[in-house]
């Protein structure tokens, strides 16, 4: 195993939960789940290629959290019931059988939904236009529709879907929760500056933004058991606004971080294009280094354009913990067996994700 290498491959935990490395799979939107929202042995093999390929965390797609406005794609998984619950044990098995954990990751779409067999209408913080269009891969067409602004009954229904799905992901056998606030989905919207125009409690000034991210956070605190780590994943760009930057600039890192770290977040899960670059145009730290500036105590795990042993080295050295890899994950479901063994890594075949992003046959294969 080359130096470059050394650093991935220690042990860490979060909060007691013990990881065999530093290397991690990124959450990705695959649209392989039953019509129902159910997980299906595809699923499960597809995971499993993962954990046996040597990466010590999985984090799963983004799973929806209720029967309402929750669901963002068509053959998208949920943990809305109890059948669902249950059809995410297999994939938990098999991931442990070969010594990794897994994370599941819950998600509201929000008002870039763009296929929820509940409601044929969205909603979001605001009543605004999303920029961007439907994402074809994800059998989405043409824009966005518009949003209703969110009442305080359907926030409240909103952060009850997060914990009660929460707890259902434990008793699946999940080792931890990720609340996913990034990438323009509800929390994120919430966070956005043009999308969250309330003058009420979840709205105003970056901080006061932060409101109902730290309301789901204390809700899934307060569902699963004190071990069970819940960490927040954050972005700055968007699905349907990928160059987003924070207008506030360190500012707005400095009250995100910062609120999740007083929140008690188990961990940060921090996302940019290309992560180890910087911020902000004419900045100089980058978000991970951003993130553990104003969380210094929070485990941090970094994703985004980490193609090789010597990058991963570079963003853990600029304040991450665990590296987290998507697409590169995607070419090379046995990433840390082929770095350990000083095997070539394969390139990355953007093919895989078309015409439709779900799991081909050609991933599973031995």
């Amino acid at each position: 195993m080359s130096k470059d290498a050394n650093g991935l491959f220690t042990a860490t935990d979060i909060t007691g939960l013990t990881l065999r490395n530093r290397l991690a799979v990124a959450p990705m939107t695959r649209v392989s789940a039953s019509e129902d929202g159910t997980a299906t042995e595809t699923m499960a093999r597809y995971y499993e290629r993962f954990a046996r390929g040597g990466f010590g965390l999985l984090v799963t797609e983004g799973i929806y959290t209720d029967q309402a406005f929750a669901q963002g794609y068509l053959r998208q998984p949920g943990i809305t019931n109890e059948a669902q619950s249950q059809a995410w044990r297999p994939v938990v098995d098999a991931v442990h059988r070969h010594g990794a954990r897994i994370f599941a990751q819950l998600m509201h779409a929000g008002a870039i939904s763009q296929g929820n067999r509940f409601r044929d209408t969205t909603i979001g913080p605001s009543a605004v236009q999303p920029k961007g269009h439907q994402m074809e891969f994800y059998y989405g067409k043409g824009a966005y529709p518009m949003p209703t602004a969110m009442t305080e009954e359907q926030i409240a229904d909103a952060i009850e879907g997060f914990a009660t799905s929460a707890a259902r992901a434990v008793a699946a056998g999940f080792d931890g929760i990720e609340i996913h606030g990034a990438n323009g989905y509800l929390i994120d919207q919430f966070l956005t500056d043009y999308a969250n125009r309330r003058d009420d409690r979840w709205g105003g000034d970056t901080r006061r933004r932060t409101t109902l991210v730290r309301a789901v956070f204390d809700a899934v605190r307060a569902t699963v058991r004190a071990g069970v780590p819940v960490g927040v994943r954050i972005s700055q760009g968007k699905v349907n606004d990928f160059s987003h930057k924070w207008a506030g600039r360190e500012q707005d890192a400095e009250a995100i971080f910062g609120a999740l770290a007083e929140a008690g977040a188990s961990y940060l899960h921090v996302t940019e294009h290309k992560v180890w670059e910087p911020a902000f145009e004419g900045g100089r730290d980058s978000l991970v280094a951003l993130a553990r500036r104003y969380a210094p105590h929070v485990t941090l795990i970094a994703n985004g354009g980490v193609q090789d042993a010597a990058r991963a080295q570079e963003v853990m050295a600029a304040g991450a913990d665990i590296v987290a890899l998507g697409k590169a994950a995607l070419a090379n479901p046995d990433f840390p067996n082929r770095v350990r063994a000083e095997r070539e890594v394969t390139a990355f075949d953007p093919t895989i994700l078309g015409p439709i992003a779900n799991i081909k046959p050609s991933e599973l294969a031995a």
